[in-house]
């Protein structure tokens, strides 16, 4: 399925629209590797010309990850892994709300299970709020309570709210991105613990005095 049709097209000088578009080995072998994230996702930054993507292809973890690292159970083509989060945070996109531009998701169908990959666009100068911890300014801690804020706003539950998954780029502008398993609610309980599960990966960090500042910014005016 493809989003972004200026990105991804059948003119020569783009990327060919085709099952390689979502595969590292083909990436690899046409040098257009860059880089990659730390992490389990193991994202890759690709070079394509005027721009820069990130290809995460889905993985598991934990014990289930010893049985198949990357298939998931088959369901219907809509309730992919894949398919969701492009299509969310294609509606966050269109919002105006800060995270990457979607580009494409590939679903693989192996019988009853199947693998997926998410293309997104590089944010440009971005790098992971862990990045910034030590000696950060307190206005940049209350953005990042205030973008969250405006994400909760929107009916945003983030499943896997981290210092990692929250990005900040060379203008101080805070991007949210990984919307895997994330949805759309009502306000309720939920908000308090994606804010919970931020104050742990802060402390995992050695940042847990920071998060006081975060929650200024959350619950500041500018951000509702």
């Amino acid at each position: 399925m493809l989003y972004d049709a200026d990105s991804v097209c059948d003119a020569e000088s783009a990327p060919q629209i085709g099952p390689a578009l979502f595969e590292p080995d083909h990436w690899h072998r046409a040098g257009g590797v860059i880089g990659a994230a730390p992490g389990r996702g193991s994202s890759l930054f690709l070079d394509v010309g005027g721009e820069q993507w990130v290809l995460r292809r889905y993985r598991r973890g934990g014990l289930v990850a010893k049985v198949s690292e990357s298939r998931y159970l088959w369901t219907g083509l809509e309730r992919t892994r894949a398919f969701r989060e492009l299509r969310l945070t294609a509606h966050l996109h269109a919002q105006d709300l800060p995270v990457p531009r979607p580009v494409a998701a590939g679903v693989t169908r192996h019988g009853p299970t199947y693998t997926a990959a998410l293309i997104t666009v590089r944010i440009p100068g971005a790098r992971t709020l862990t990045e910034y911890l030590e000696g950060i300014e307190p206005s940049l801690l209350e953005r990042v309570g205030a973008t969250v804020r405006r994400f909760h706003d929107a009916g945003l539950d983030h499943v896997d709210l981290n210092a990692r998954n929250l990005l900040v780029d060379a203008a101080g502008t805070v991007w949210l991105i990984d919307l895997d398993r994330c949805r759309l609610r009502a306000p309720g309980p939920w908000r308090e613990a994606n804010l919970e599960r931020l104050a742990r990966s802060l402390a995992k960090f050695g940042g847990a005095e920071h998060m006081a500042a975060i929650r200024r910014g959350y619950a500041s005016e500018e951000a509702g």
